[in-house]
């Protein structure tokens, strides 16, 4: 566990392209190069299917960004971030929404909601996935709040536009369609009978997002790793403006998710590593890592992972306070605490960019930065962010670290790009906002650049032991 002179590093800003670290007494400031925000991850602790692989080693894809993938390009730098808000305030929403004791929640199965990727957010990560045999190569969505996997499907009565051919089923030595009669399509709370006795699905949202066609099992190929007998979608009807996509790879911790289905072959485990974003930083791909031999590091610090047994798609962690600084923040007992009727909690979702905090915790967070930073000039809000600074005619700046303190002792101490982002030429804001509801969203923009091991099997995820 940190002690008091050890929980806050040194930030500052430098004109160089190098990137200093610099421990001083207290160790309360990160010092990073405004251009390229590459400064390390502070983490301890006081405590220590019917699926198949075909090949032995577990595989790793790149994990790719959706600006990436698009080549989406804006006017200007507040153009971008105010198209990610429009975004995450609606991938937000749903999350509260969904997660709400009052909704209807369709658990673990392809018959719960799907996610428009542009409207709801969902599309922000990709991999490259091989579908059928031999493959064709497709992009998918990565969802970690969703169990479904589907994809478009030829013949195609209604499609979107995607980046890749659509994929043609007639083609695919593996595809087999599920039978009505069968387990797997019991499941689903949307389903039907087709010609030939084919099992039907249907996945819609409420804003008229949908995918619906065959339910079949099929092959997978992620990198040289083929994945047999997965139980997929194959989508003839979709509406939706899914960002280029074929369609979406939910990772959620529900049996019909990539990794309830690998089951026993996965270990129950994958690891990711979010690529940074933003001017002068690393905009290479990031990593997703299925299987427990390399996905789960050794050295990392593990955190519980919480049940939510009304939404068990979800991966909700146990937060037990924040800090600024080297001063733990004074919140109400328990505002983190996700309570019996599934209201709450703090689930961690790849989605959502910005993190989310009840009103008083993000309150207590900003005055506590804001505070800490003295008199740096402020810039006025930029939609949701309300807490920015003009940083233009500055060559170097101070700000406090920001840590997670989570339950049975574990600790982790946010790198400076993962607190502050650019929306304009020398204009920063503190990327946290405030939560419409009790539940916190632990978002991508803070998980970015750590490596992050989700044991679902066990129950825990993992942080570290290295950045990338």
């Amino acid at each position: 566990m940190h002690t008091a002179s050890t929980k806050l590093l040194l930030l500052v800003f430098v004109s160089t392209s190098m990137v200093i670290i610099s421990h001083v007494s207290s160790l309360r400031f990160h010092y990073i190069n405004p251009h390229n925000f590459t400064t390390t991850t502070t983490i301890s602790s006081s405590s220590s299917s019917s699926s198949s692989v075909h090949r032995s080693r577990n595989p790793s894809l790149d994990l790719l960004h959706r600006d990436a993938i698009t080549g989406a390009t804006y006017p200007s730098r507040r153009h971008a971030v105010l198209d990610l808000v429009s975004r995450d305030n609606a991938r937000a929403e749903y999350l509260v929404s969904r997660l709400s004791p009052a909704s209807t929640y369709l658990p673990t199965d392809l018959g719960s909601d799907v996610v428009s990727g542009l409207d709801e957010g969902s599309g922000e990560y990709f991999v490259r996935v091989g579908i059928g045999s031999p493959p064709t190569e497709q992009y998918l969505v990565v969802d970690s709040g969703s169990d479904v996997i589907w994809v478009q499907c030829r013949p195609c009565t209604q499609c979107y536009a995607q980046a890749d051919p659509l994929f043609d089923p007639s083609t695919s030595a593996s595809f087999s369609g599920v039978s009505c009669g069968s387990e797997i399509c019991r499941m689903l709370p949307a389903s039907g009978c087709g010609e030939s006795d084919k099992c039907q699905y249907k996945v819609s949202y409420g804003d008229g997002s949908y995918t619906e066609g065959v339910l079949a099992f099929e092959t997978l190929t992620f990198g040289a790793t083929a994945v047999q007998g997965v139980a997929i979608g194959c989508g003839h009807r979709n509406h939706g403006l899914f960002v280029g996509a074929a369609g979406l790879l939910g990772l959620g911790w529900g049996p019909m998710s990539l990794v309830g289905q690998l089951g026993g072959a996965a270990g129950g485990a994958f690891s990711y590593c979010l690529a940074s974003r933003g001017p002068g930083t690393n905009t290479g791909a990031g990593s997703l890592v299925l299987g427990r031999t390399e996905a789960v590091p050794e050295g990392a610090v593990w955190v519980p992972l919480v049940r939510n047994p009304q939404a068990p798609t979800f991966y909700y962690v146990g937060l037990a306070g924040i800090g600024v600084g080297d001063e733990k923040l004074p919140l109400q007992e328990g505002l983190f605490q996700l309570t019996d009727d599934g209201a709450g909690g703090v689930v961690m979702d790849t989605g959502t960019a910005v993190t989310r905090l009840p009103q008083e915790a993000y309150a207590a967070l900003r005055d506590a930065f804001a505070s800490a930073v003295g008199g740096l000039p402020r810039a006025p809000a930029v939609s949701l962010f309300d807490t920015c600074y003009d940083l233009s005619g500055y060559t170097s700046v101070r700000v406090p670290t920001v840590s997670f303190y989570f339950d049975e002792g574990a600790t982790l101490t946010l790198p400076a790009r993962n607190l502050l982002l650019e929306v304009d030429g020398g204009i920063y804001c503190l990327a946290f906002a405030p939560s419409s509801s009790g539940l916190s969203i632990l978002g991508n923009i803070q998980q970015e650049g750590i490596q992050i091991t989700v044991d679902s099997a066990s129950g825990f995820v993992g942080f570290g032991p290295s950045t990338c």
